[in-house]
């Protein structure tokens, strides 16, 4: 039997050696439950950011500077931002996009072709703003005018197509406001000449629908356009040219669109739509871009420069696009 002096039982500790060491790990144990309290503080204050940057990126809009603005979703028709958007303002050269309508319809039913002649009179040469630079006498094809109409917003190829399909531009506008009604237009939407010109600038010619000025609103516009896409798809294939030729003139009109890919605002998806720019209209734009299966018009009206109806189109299409995003994986997510 070993010894019991070779194992000596080591003394108690003193009582106050003892509570001592409790009041130690009690406070390294209220330490680290403190430590772990501010990193969870921390991680609840950083995700509280990160949502409301989430929620200011995705569901805030961005400041539009405009005099109007709209932004919709081609499908649906329904409205993702809208500013202003029925005050009735001058388009400029978006009334165009009726004059386009007008010029569908009438191949669509039959009553002219693509093909088909179309002469130039001194109203339509001489009408000021962008133009092809045609003369009396000379004649294009309705589908040249058409295309130049839209890729380059010419004024005389407006003129002569209104001349052309209406016997005169004042028998058209009269069309061009039916076809409004038709279509859904509200009653604050008045055309009042092919071009968007303002009425000052029409008196010169006796030919000239220049009793009053074109007024839009900025829904309207997004409607007019809706329907151009949905109606007539295949106009994406003349919207989202950067170039046309005209051999008659050896020389190629170039777009008005900057946001068309290779343009100096070049935007993902954009494929279109329509300028406009008078001095009392200030800088306007009406365009449609197509991402994810999502297609988009918006619409800003009065803005200050030529830039910045581009830039401003910009901000309203990535917080379109983001929302969109967000709700189809929310969607997609629910129904796995």
């Amino acid at each position: 039997m070993e010894s019991i002096t070779k194992h000596p039982r080591k003394a108690p500790p003193a009582p106050e050696t003892s509570r001592q060491q409790t009041g130690t790990l009690r406070h390294q144990r209220a330490k680290r439950r403190k430590g772990r309290a501010k990193l969870s503080l921390l991680l609840l204050l950083f995700g509280v950011i990160l949502i409301a940057v989430f929620i200011a990126r995705v569901f805030i809009p961005p400041p539009i500077k405009a005099s109007s603005a709209i932004l919709i979703h081609a499908d649906t028709g329904r409205v993702l931002y809208a500013m202003h958007a029925d005050l009735p303002l001058p388009p400029a050269s978006m009334s165009k996009m009726m004059t386009e309508l007008l010029v569908l319809d009438a191949v669509r039913s039959g009553q002219h072709a693509w093909d088909e002649n179309v002469p130039v009179s001194r109203y339509a040469a001489e009408v000021p703003g962008s133009a092809i630079g045609m003369h009396e006498g000379e004649r294009y094809t309705l589908k040249q005018l058409f295309e130049a109409l839209i890729i380059h917003s010419a004024n005389d190829a407006a003129v002569a197509i209104a001349e052309h399909l209406g016997g005169s531009e004042a028998r058209f506008v009269e069309s061009m406001n039916i076809r409004a009604k038709e279509i859904g237009l509200s009653d604050r939407t008045v055309f009042a000449n092919a071009s968007g010109l303002p009425a000052a600038d029409l008196v010169p010619f006796a030919e000239a629908a220049s009793e009053g000025d074109t007024v839009m609103t900025a829904r309207d516009s997004a409607m007019l356009a809706r329907w151009l896409v949905n109606k007539h798809p295949d106009l994406l294939e003349v919207t989202s040219q950067r170039d046309l030729p005209v051999p008659q003139k050896e020389l190629s009109l170039h777009t008005t669109n900057l946001m068309l890919p290779g343009e100096p605002h070049a935007y993902q998806g954009n494929d279109g739509f329509k300028t406009g720019y008078t001095s009392s209209a200030g800088y306007c734009f009406t365009g449609t871009a197509s991402r994810g299966g999502n297609r988009l018009i918006s619409v800003v009206m009065g803005t200050g420069d030529a830039d910045q109806r581009f830039t401003e189109t910009r901000k309203l299409m990535d917080y379109g696009f983001d929302r969109q995003g967000i709700l189809s994986n929310l969607v997609s997510g629910l129904f796995k």
